[in-house]
């Protein structure tokens, strides 16, 4: 491998990882140590930034700098980049739509023929919709996304969806994007258990630099997909199902804790904004259920099941007649 080749390889590594031996460089590029602090001053006479740390836990890594130095991108990570500017010039984040778009010009201009297809492709294909979704302040998920990536604690004052505000002192974990709206999973220490939170409800954070925590087991997508679901609703009940759990979860749109009774019968706790919207969807089930200890989604149940019988039972209106062809005021007489 040629002195430029090795370069750019050696580059790639600091881009991907935030730390690396002097050791661990040399074994992937096949070189010696040597050679490697020799690179390691090649790239800060190019504009690299390259933090060095002594000791035995020592190494190194690519810093911060006074100035943006070339990016090293492969084919997939400028396809994804292309589209990733793509999608925030639409909106998800505030004040960020002009300056997506000037760098996706920029990013074209250097895009291969073969790349520049690809992403055109995409785009041409794609239709984005106006969306009144919230719209998160860029400074506070640039903040949260380091916190995430440094293990640093996070205290904020947060706004649950019906408006009560609190104080929160989490370990972040992970950005989850969906539908157009940010959110936080993390490990809520007072409560001492996993949740999630709405971004652009996240307001004062506190403690930029807060101390670092031992990352935990981070739950399977599923788990935090529910917590997404489950943020929003305001009313729950707990219902009895007559068939198995594997008929229920088949025909349930998000991932749920499904308890088995038996070979016939389970339980979950589903949710809904209202009693009302929760009683209409258990009709989808396709199975008899118990509700338990929930008055108001019975009440809701009842009335919806009345006003289904009233239009089930109604007469039928009578069609209209035919016009009388003989009826001499239909011909203006």
């Amino acid at each position: 491998m040629d002195t430029s080749a090795r370069l750019l390889r050696l580059l790639s590594l600091l881009q991907a990882r935030r730390g690396w031996t002097g050791a661990g460089l040399a074994e992937r590029l096949g070189v010696t140590t040597r050679t490697i602090r020799h690179d390691i001053d090649r790239l800060r006479s190019l504009g690299y930034p390259v933090d060095a740390r002594p000791g035995v836990a020592g190494g190194y890594r690519l810093g911060t700098g006074s100035a943006l130095p070339p990016l090293l991108l492969d084919d997939e990570e400028a396809v994804a980049v292309a589209l990733g500017l793509r999608a925030a010039a639409t909106g998800t984040v505030a004040g960020y739509e002009e300056t997506s778009v000037r760098a996706l010009m920029k990013l074209q201009q250097l895009l291969p023929s073969h790349l520049r297809r690809r992403v055109s492709a995409v785009q041409s294909a794609t239709v984005p919709l106006p969306s009144p979704g919230p719209r998160v302040d860029p400074d506070a998920l640039t903040h949260i996304a380091y916190a995430c990536r440094d293990h640093e604690r996070l205290r904020f004052d947060y706004r649950s969806h019906d408006g009560t505000a609190s104080r929160r002192d989490a370990e972040p974990y992970r950005l989850l994007l969906d539908a157009r709206r940010w959110y936080l999973l993390a490990w809520d220490v007072d409560r001492a258990d996993w949740r999630t939170f709405r971004a652009d409800r996240i307001a004062a954070l506190h403690t930029p630099n807060g101390p670092r925590f031992t990352p935990r087991p981070v739950p399977p997508p599923r788990t935090a997909a529910r917590g997404i679901q489950e943020a929003t609703w305001r009313y729950r009940a707990r219902v009895i199902v007559h068939a198995p759990a594997e008929h229920v979860r088949a025909r349930l749109p998000i991932a749920a804790e499904i308890e088995t009774l038996g070979d016939d019968r389970c339980a979950f706790e589903p949710g809904s904004d209202s009693p009302e919207a929760l009683a209409l969807w258990l009709g989808f089930l396709g199975a008899d259920f118990e509700v338990a200890d929930a008055p108001e989604l019975r009440a809701a149940m009842a009335a919806l099941a009345a006003r289904y019988t009233r239009a089930a039972t109604a007469d039928r209106p009578s069609p209209p007649r035919p016009a009388d062809s003989t009826n001499p005021r239909r011909h203006g007489r």
